[in-house]
């Protein structure tokens, strides 16, 4: 049996000084870490912390979307730099893999991914991935690298998905870790801070937002304190911070694909029939939509919401949404099949 594949994500915060720079002390120690579980686990480490490593390089940095991509641009390869000093002395060679919303929502470039990747753990080496924030478009952009991290458990089918941050978990409103969360939902939302950190993107919501579709996708996630003594073994075992528990997932790969990785293009509400429907895993009917939200075409991707707004499943169009509307409510009109139909 082959080893199984863990991601590890470190946001900016937990990797950088109270000024914003990165901090050797702390990747010495992450370094160490890794390259332990390195024996038994393919390892993906998605890491933030370029733009903190570059922005002190950009004179009266605000913070202005050309500014990061300038301070990313410099930073990158500062980050890597310091990765592959500190790796060097377990024997451990690092890749950096740049990734762009695209790569994800093309199957084709995805697998191409997938396979590099796994050309790079053959050869031991451990990819180091982020966004590629020097050309990535406004509007195609990850929302942060929670959600690049979750792609690609999800995506490459990981066991784990290792979520580091500044703090040791989800804390409950005294301050105490939640050891376990079995389900996602508005009452788990509601202990989640609305803050970010100076130098990073997410926060706990964001956490959690990706957490639940890992989850929901069979995947354990663990949200925890990179600070903790060491933290990130700990994590992998289970024995500190928060954890997400995986549901039980029979999708298929190409299907945890779709869910995870596809660029969303438009967005359907359907009626109760219809959403049990759905949910009883049959295909979508145009007789079962009450509005169409956003147009899509056919074979683009497109989010199920109950009359609620909540997103039930996303589904891949057999149809586009303008038949919907030129050809009424047709009860045979099938608007998605039910083996292109993901339920979330």
């Amino acid at each position: 049996m082959g080893k199984s594949i863990l991601v590890l994500k470190l946001g900016s915060a937990s990797i950088t000084t109270a000024k914003g720079e990165i901090d050797e002390r702390i990747i010495a120690d992450i370094t160490r870490q890794v390259a332990l579980l390195a024996k038994d686990h393919h390892l993906i480490l998605v890491s933030s912390g370029a733009v903190a490593a570059g922005k002190k390089y950009i004179g009266n940095y605000k913070g202005k979307i050309s500014e990061r991509k300038a301070a990313a641009a410099i930073g990158n390869p500062l980050l890597l730099g310091v990765y592959a000093r500190h790796f060097e002395q377990y024997g451990v060679s690092i890749a950096q893999s740049l990734c762009e919303r695209q790569h994800f929502s093309n199957r084709t470039q995805f697998l191409q991914l997938k396979e590099t990747y796994e050309e790079l753990w053959k050869n031991g080496v451990i990819p180091i991935a982020n966004e590629n924030d020097v050309v990535s478009n406004l509007e195609l952009k990850f929302s942060d690298n929670d959600e690049l991290a979750t792609l690609l458990g999800v995506g490459f089918g990981a066991s784990q998905i290792l979520l580091g941050t500044s703090v040791p978990g989800v804390l409950d409103a005294d301050g105490r870790i939640v050891p376990k969360i079995a389900s996602i939902n508005k009452d788990v939302f509601s202990l989640a801070s609305k803050k970010t950190s100076e130098v990073g993107l997410g926060g706990m919501t964001s956490k959690l937002t990706f957490a639940n579709l890992a989850s929901t996708m069979g995947i354990k996630v663990m949200i925890f304190g990179v600070r903790t003594e060491d933290g990130i073994l700990k994590a992998a075992k289970g024995e500190t911070g928060t954890e997400c528990s995986p549901k039980a997932c029979s999708v298929s790969a190409r299907n945890k694909w779709l869910a995870s990785g596809s660029l969303v293009t438009g967005r359907l509400m359907v009626d109760e029939g219809a959403k049990e429907a759905v949910r009883k895993r049959r295909s979508l009917l145009a007789v079962g939509v009450k509005s169409v939200i956003t147009d899509f075409a056919d074979g683009e991707i497109f989010e199920i919401t109950d009359t609620d707004g909540n997103i039930i499943a996303v589904a891949m169009a057999k149809t586009a949404s303008a038949s919907i509307t030129q050809n009424g409510r047709q009860h045979n009109l099938e608007i998605a099949n039910a083996s292109d139909i993901v339920i979330l």
